[in-house]
């Protein structure tokens, strides 16, 4: 689908903002005390609950892979999550107008404004998400800002939970000591291992990594490098005495 020749595409100019945004600063979200109380109607239609969110994009932009995923899995719910309040407002405002375009369609994509850092738990249960995504996330270059990377050890265990057993994290970015940084994470981490390059290539997913955001585009126009990994969710080893 070619945005560009859907009537009522919001147009980003309108919704510009500042890139970066301190996911540790106080901000106000509404969240649920648990995933049953959230009421997912609002944001898909016709929602049926036997058909949960298994597809998450955490800081999903201008939404690029997250409509991407709605057209090629039409069977799934997507859920793209971004913090920033005009982003979000613009991914709405762009599925709100595919569907309109497109009757019937895009029905199971939606956008959520909240942190990831903080409320995944609030919103998703034990073992719900099959396939995770984090494409070009803001690198926080300076050491001190490590710290707000969406990669972390502590964080990496709230991302295990959420996710099913087999289930795939995949990350993209074109910042190679970022990348470095999240395949050390992700590899030390004992609840998840890597695909190896026969897995890589056989995964339908992964082409859709590098340019179906802003910001692969952004890359690809420019030139530069990227670097993209996955990762399987695997069983607890753990022996309880």
């Amino acid at each position: 689908m070619d945005d560009e020749t859907v009537a009522g595409m919001p147009q980003k100019r309108y919704y510009r903002c500042r890139a970066h945004t301190n996911p540790i600063a106080d901000h106000c979200f509404d969240y649920p005390k648990n995933p049953s109380e959230f009421d997912w109607s609002q944001l898909y239609p016709n929602y049926d609950s036997s058909n949960a969110v298994q597809f998450l994009d955490v800081g999903c932009g201008y939404g690029g892979l997250s409509v991407v995923l709605s057209e090629k899995y039409p069977q799934m719910l997507t859920l793209g999550i971004e913090i920033r309040v005009k982003v979000c407002d613009y991914v709405k405002d762009r599925i709100e107008a595919l569907r309109r375009a497109n009757p019937g369609k895009y029905e199971n994509v939606a956008c959520l404004r909240s942190n990831a850092m903080k409320y995944l738990p609030n919103f998703f249960k034990k073992g719900q998400i099959t396939k995770l995504f984090f494409l070009f996330p803001d690198p926080h270059f300076k050491k001190h800002k490590h710290k707000w990377r969406i990669i972390s050890y502590q964080l990496l265990a709230e991302y295990a939970y959420i996710m099913a057993i087999g289930g795939i994290v995949y990350f993209a970015t074109d910042v190679k000591d970022l990348y470095e940084w999240m395949v050390k994470h992700f590899t030390e981490f004992p609840l998840f291992k890597r695909l190896n390059e026969q897995e890589m290539n056989s995964d339908p997913i992964v082409p859709l990594l590098f340019d179906s955001t802003e910001e692969g585009k952004k890359v690809s126009r420019t030139g530069g490098e990227k670097y993209c990994a996955a990762f399987r969710r695997i069983e607890d080893n753990f022996i309880s005495e």
